[in-house]
This record gives C-alpha cells, structure tokens and sequence, in this order.
C-alpha cells in the first residue's frame, strides 16, 4: 500500500456535492497541508437535493455547485470539475465510467477516493444508489478503463489522453473499513466545509454536534481513544 510521501495527486469522484466533505474532508484537508494535488470529480450537481422548494432544480443544482466550490476551499482544494449527470438516476454505464476515465488521464492520479459500490446495512446513508453507482463505475474507470489505451479510444485519439495507472483507490461508507484516518486536527475544518452546505445541513438543529458525534465514535471503533476524531476507508490495491 502506498506510504504518505508516495501521494502527491489524490482525485476524489462523488455522487453528489456534500459527499467528499461528510466522508473524506478531514483526510483531504491533511493531504493539502501536506501539499498534495487533490482534485474533486463530481458526478451530478445535486439538483434533486435539499429542503428549499422555492428552487427548481436548476436554480438547486446551481446553488449546490456553487456550495461545493465554497465548501472545497475551506480544506485547501481549488480543482472542482461537475460532470452533469442528474441526480438520483446514476446508473454504472459505460458512458459515466468514460467520463471519469477522462477524468482520470487528466489529473493522473496516485490515489482516487470514493464510494464504495456495496449496500451498508450497518448505517444506510452512504448507500444511496447513487452512491453504489458511482463508486462501481469509478472502480472500472480505475480498471482496466484509465490504464488500457485501447478502451474508449478517443480518449487518446482525439483528446490526447494517454492511459494512466492508478496504485490505490479507498472506498467510504462500507462496512468493512481497513484504514482509519486521524483528522482530529482538521476536524474544525471539516465541519466548516459542511457548513458551506446551507441547503444541506441548515434543517440540523446542531450540525457541529451531529460531525463531532459521527467522527468520535469511528476514532473510538479505530481505537484511536477519547476527543480524536476519524475517518474510515477501504483500501483497494490496483497496481
């Protein structure tokens, strides 16, 4: 498995905007303080999202691009690309696992975070099928699609994409995770970029508490001990 000092480009792919910042944000803020590259891939602008209905979906998919975009800065990150499939109907077609392959040969990174493809019947917010979707497409996108120049080839033909192999992928919201991550000290800007989120969190009577909560007890199932906070990963090998 990769050591700290072998990342230096992480590629993060999401369902939606929000999911980086409640699964990965404390970990992403340690990578940028570290100087690592991190670039957001998000798959849909969200617009089937939120509580306030004076918004169309256009009017919610803009306010919620416009929330990752705040809600990324507060963890170092500027790199911010919305791939515009809708929200809630994400399936792991051939034409999404294209998209983030693209993605993929842009950025070149050591490292993609996201969600994993399997049902959580521990906990059953990170399964939303959206969710499933974009973490199995994601894997295939790793492999074999990024690294085979003979997959999608206009990628390469017409766009100059050369393949690229990505050495690790880390899976949020299973229910099997293998790697914790101690973000006690980016916690207070984990939950800033949370709040970034109005349409998302606003209807929460204490959303701080409710992160605090959450991130302490997986410190505590981690057995990092009391006031740590972290965040939990499957590591998957790729290279």
């Amino acid at each position: 498995m990769l050591s700290e000092n072998e990342i230096s480009r992480v590629l993060v792919v999401t369902a939606h905007p929000d999911d980086v910042d409640f699964a990965a944000a404390g970990s992403i803020a340690r990578f940028t303080d570290q100087g690592t590259e991190v670039t957001y891939c998000v798959v849909t602008d969200g617009d089937a999202g939120g509580f306030d209905r004076t918004l169309d979906n256009d009017g919610m998919a803009e306010l919620r691009r416009s929330e990752q975009v705040n809600a990324a800065k507060a963890v170092g990150v500027t790199d911010v690309r919305f791939l515009g499939h809708r929200d809630g109907t994400v399936v792991p077609s051939l034409d999404l696992r294209r998209d983030i392959a693209r993605v993929i040969r842009q950025v070149r990174p050591d490292l993609v975070i996201t969600h994993t493809p399997e049902r959580n019947y521990r906990f059953v917010a990170p399964s939303h099928p959206d969710h499933r979707a974009v973490g199995g497409a994601t894997l295939d996108a790793v492999y074999p699609d990024a690294r085979n120049p003979y997959a999608f080839p206009s990628l390469l033909l017409e766009e100059g994409l050369e393949a690229w192999t990505v050495r690790e992928v880390w899976l949020n919201g299973g229910q099997t995770p293998d790697h914790y991550v101690d973000i006690t000290g980016t916690i207070d800007r984990k939950i800033s970029a949370l709040r970034a989120h109005t349409s998302q969190v606003s209807h929460l009577e204490n959303p701080e508490a409710f992160v605090r909560g959450r991130f302490a007890q997986i410190a505590a199932e981690a057995g990092l001990g009391e006031g740590r906070y972290a965040e939990a990963f499957q590591r998957v090998l790729t290279a």
